[in-house]
């Protein structure tokens, strides 16, 4: 009789004394201490007001993204037999061959070419290593919660020695080392999310995390971004009931999300409430601080090319005969972005690139309700996390945007979702497997030919 264990009938179940770090892991973990740690502080000397210091390309992003996309690729060749893509990979991977597409129709193809080959070399460095990683015993959320403890400390530092935000039209805020007080409130809400999954531990780890959840709490009521501090307070309640909703019905997360958004769509049309009217509600400014001005610019450059759009990253700060510098009113001229990944990816890859987009955001939210057979703390982090990061998109412009923090954040969700993308063995189905008789060494069946076994029994006479 064969016995098979607990453990056997969960293979893919991540234990608590999982390593953090091999070579695999700690490739797209330095991409986020890069994004997170790194750059920022590069740019720290620049005012929050100055776009040219703080748009100025550097020589460090030239040699960073290049080696580490290029040891990716070695690792995955190497390893090519382990590699396997999940389906919301793969849907990632279109995204992405688009975008590269998309340079031949561009405003500035030499310029889209070039952001294009960047964000190349970003999904590169932080996919194939994550996946190479997930199909081993490595706690990539645990390496997550390290790299925003270490940013949480060292903006606790500067908060204290670097003044607040204050300018005409701009509310007051803590920045941190961050150039803007809503990326140290982003920053702040990843990282209370992460703390309070490290608090489920034991021992140590829990008083660790205890100490980072107080550090992160204290970052983001002093940077005042008030989004993020209601999406931190929504999103872990909702990604609790979207993962218990899933467990009753066998409803996908994604179309539980895509149904709420549908609803929304209905509901407006029918009431008339718009987001105008959230925003005043939320914020007593009906254009979420001017943003709806720069949407209603968007929404006109979309129908001009809207199938295709004006291709990847050629739009906005693309020259001085660029659409947005030719066509926007007023100070919209001087905008990065529309402040609306959703409007952005109209904008460059028309509704062609949304539906890639979207497709992908539901694949990956499909993949992290099957991670809830496996363990489903892990996956209400991971949930939490990228309900996080979709919402956020609606104000911000973070999708395929360079090595923005919550696009890599984004990535290395994707990829460690991949390691549960397969279905579950049932117990039977594992008792099945282990009690199958294995194949014979040798074919006895054939011309009356006696088993292997017996024959290299058999000695020879003297």
């Amino acid at each position: 009789m064969i016995r098979v264990s607990a453990r056997s009938t969960e293979p893919d179940r991540a234990r608590a004394s999982a390593s953090i770090f091999n070579i695999y892991s700690a490739i797209p973990l330095l991409a986020c201490v890069y994004a997170t740690i790194v750059s920022p502080l590069m740019i720290v000397g620049c005012s929050p007001n100055d776009a040219a210091c703080l748009m100025e390309p550097r020589p460090e992003n030239k040699i960073f993204w290049p080696l580490l996309a290029a040891i990716s690729v070695v690792l995955a060749l190497r390893n090519s037999s382990r590699l396997t893509f999940p389906p919301h990979i793969l849907c990632l991977f279109a995204y992405l061959a688009f975008a590269g597409a998309s340079v031949l129709w561009a405003f500035k193809p030499e310029l889209s070419f070039v952001r294009f080959a960047q964000q190349a070399m970003i999904v590169t460095s932080i996919v194939l290593p994550a996946l190479l990683s997930a199909s081993r015993d490595v706690n990539l959320v645990r390496g997550l919660f390290l790299c925003f403890a270490l940013a949480a400390i060292l903006n606790l530092v500067f908060v204290f020695t670097r003044p607040p935000i204050d300018y005409k039209f701009v509310t007051w805020g803590y920045p941190g080392y961050f150039s803007g007080k809503n990326y140290l409130g982003q920053f702040a809400a990843v990282a209370l999310l992460l703390s309070l999954h490290e608090v489920l531990n034991r021992g140590a780890r829990r008083v660790f995390g205890i100490a980072v959840t107080i550090i992160a709490t204290a970052l983001l009521v002093l940077s005042n971004s008030k989004t993020s501090i209601g999406l931190v307070v929504l999103v872990p309640f909702l990604a609790a009931a979207t993962l218990l909703v899933r467990k009753l019905t066998r409803i996908s997360p994604a179309i539980l999300v895509l149904s709420i958004v549908f609803c929304y769509a209905v509901l407006s049309t029918i009431t008339g409430f718009s987001t105008n009217r959230l925003s005043y509600m939320l914020y007593g400014d009906p254009t979420f601080t001017g943003r709806s001005i720069i949407w209603e610019f968007a929404h006109y450059e979309i129908a001009r090319k809207p199938f295709l759009g004006w291709g990847y990253q050629s739009f906005w700060l693309a020259g001085p005969d660029a659409p947005s510098i030719v066509d926007a009113p007023g100070w919209v001229k001087d905008m990065p972005n529309a402040h609306n990944g959703y409007l952005d990816t109209m904008l460059e890859m028309g509704y062609v690139g949304l539906l890639l987009l979207v497709a992908f955001i539901a694949a990956t939210l499909h993949a992290i309700g099957r991670m809830a057979d496996r363990n489903f703390l892990r996956a209400w982090l991971i949930l939490s996390l990228a309900f996080f990061i979709i919402v956020t998109n609606g104000l911000e412009s973070l999708w395929m945007r360079g090595f923005e923090m919550l696009w890599v954040l984004f990535l290395i969700l994707a990829a460690e979702a991949g390691r549960y993308w397969r279905p579950l063995l049932s117990h039977r189905a594992v008792l099945r497997t282990a009690n199958r008789p294995r194949p014979r060494s040798f074919d006895p069946s054939r011309n009356g030919a006696r088993p292997l076994a017996v024959l290299t029994s058999v000695r020879p006479r003297l």
